[in-house]
């Protein structure tokens, strides 16, 4: 049994960690505000201290995408000094001369334009501040702890507990005749348990240090995941209608192209994820239950 410690637990993937890990054998105690604060060093020490894991996993992010182009200096605080402090804090303990660390990332550090899935090796190139802070906090892992992290980007990530996309696009069918979704964004919805299982598989393995891709199979755009949430709740897809990125203008750019490659996992013998919309069949009951 391995000792495990979760920041950002009130989140939505913190919430399924929370919940797999105990029935996967392991020890877990998730985190929060107040509890600790990534951004504080004392803080860090502290519960590191106390819980003495063998695994953190750092759930914990700034993820209002659209904030964060007002506010950068927070964002940063929070996706890239926060990330530091833990790997730092990790490194500098003797009692933690094992303990891995596993950094959750995000598509966004790449800048939208490819036309083929991003390689884990590709070169990011954020186009947002919430991308270049994330990125800020992959590369403060790396340093840090050359030889034990995982840097493990997710996308498009909904599930039962929080606020997501999924449960948006319920609500609005239940309020609206027809529902207006974008059509020119591509990406892998990714429900967050399977990442959660995704995650323990990675590090239990002994896999290699570096960057994986945690992401769902297949690809689809906003428009086709909503006719699918639909059709699967028992709503009319034809209900949905396509529409472009440019009617609906944001603070911070969208990726174009959000689709990740998975090429990692089978390179160090590991399964990659199962299929998007596999996955959304077996997760809709679930989120229908806690919407």
């Amino acid at each position: 049994m391995s000792r495990w410690l979760v920041t950002g637990a009130n989140g939505q993937l913190g919430h399924d960690l929370m919940e797999i890990l105990p029935a996967a054998g392991h020890s877990a105690v998730g985190l929060d505000l107040p509890e600790i604060d990534i951004t504080d060093p004392d803080s860090v020490a502290d519960a590191l201290r106390l819980h003495r894991p063998d695994v953190v996993v750092n759930a914990a992010a700034y993820t209002a995408v659209d904030a964060a182009e007002q506010d950068e200096p927070t964002a940063l605080q929070v996706n890239g000094v926060g990330p530091g402090v833990l790997a730092a804090a990790i490194a500098a303990d003797p009692d933690l001369a094992e303990t891995v660390l596993v950094q959750v990332s995000t598509d966004y550090v790449f800048d939208g334009t490819a036309r083929r899935p991003y390689s884990e090796d590709a070169t990011p190139n954020p186009a947002s501040a919430y991308g270049r802070t994330k990125l800020v906090g992959e590369e403060a892992a790396r340093l840090a702890l050359p030889d034990r992290h995982y840097i493990v980007r997710t996308a498009w990530l909904y599930g039962a507990h929080g606020a997501n996309f999924v449960k948006t696009m319920l609500r609005l069918e239940a309020a609206h005749e027809t529902v207006s979704v974008v059509d020119d964004q591509f990406g892998q919805p990714t429900w967050s348990r399977d990442l959660a299982n995704q995650i323990e598989l990675l590090v239990t393995s002994d896999a290699p240090a570096g960057v994986y891709h945690g992401t769902a199979g297949g690809a689809t755009n906003w428009f086709g995941f909503t006719q699918r949430i639909f059709d699967l709740a028992g709503h009319d897809p034809e209900r949905v209608l396509p529409t472009s990125t440019a009617a609906f203008p944001r603070p911070a750019p969208r990726p174009a192209f959000s689709v990740l490659g998975h090429d990692r996992w089978a390179t160090v013998g590991l399964p990659a994820m199962r299929s998007w919309d596999e996955a959304l069949g077996e997760a809709l009951p679930a989120i229908l239950a806690n919407n």
